[in-house]
């Protein structure tokens, strides 16, 4: 009976093999059902997105009103941006076409986060650091990895380059920063490490 019907072994078989062969996939190994996904916390992207996340947090703390819908749009700009880093990454497995769009829109959110940064600081006459200005030089090459040690680049550069970015002779360096004992990370770096090696 099996063989009048079609189900015995051999003939399952060769139908699997026609597929192959029609696929392309004979001979070869197969790819899993739902490829490696997941892992996103050890991507650069999520990792500097969390950091801009806390670091926002702290700033709408201090210098934005609490009631104000501009706090509330940037803190949710930058949560956006790493939630969908994270998604993005979770659904890779499933869907490449899903995990792009969800780049997408972190990258979006992160964008609409650096265009509020762009306004509080065009509203209150403050300049926008260029790439040359060595404030931003300064914290690009400290590699920051928490909030804290953000906090504490921040302080230290204001004693340093003070508000009009000029450095003032005999301030602290920013190199010292491990010096100080309310601000030292867990794990001391050297600031040329970078934080992702």
């Amino acid at each position: 009976m099996d063989d009048m019907d079609g189900r015995d072994g051999r003939d399952g078989r060769e139908k699997m093999n026609r597929r192959e062969k029609m696929d392309g996939r004979e001979g070869r190994d197969e790819e899993p059902l739902i490829r490696k996904h997941g892992g996103y916390r050890k991507l650069k992207s999520f990792q500097l997105a969390e950091l801009v996340y806390d670091v926002t947090v702290r700033f709408c703390d201090r210098y934005i009103d609490r009631w104000s819908r501009t706090r509330d749009q940037m803190v949710q700009a930058a949560r956006s941006g790493v939630q969908n880093i994270a998604e993005g990454s979770q659904v890779s497995g499933t869907s490449k076409k899903t995990e792009l769009k969800l780049t997408d829109v972190a990258r979006a959110s992160l964008e609409e986060l650096r265009r509020d940064y762009e306004d509080f600081l065009r509203q209150r006459g403050l300049p926008l650091w260029d790439a040359e200005d060595p404030r931003r030089k300064a914290l690009v090459a400290w590699r920051c990895a928490t909030a804290d040690e953000v906090a504490a680049w921040v302080k230290e550069a204001h004693d340093r380059y003070g508000r009009d970015g000029q450095s003032r002779q005999g301030g602290p360096s920013i190199r010292s920063m491990s010096s100080i004992p309310s601000i030292k990370s867990p794990t001391p770096r050297s600031p040329r490490t970078p934080r992702w090696s």
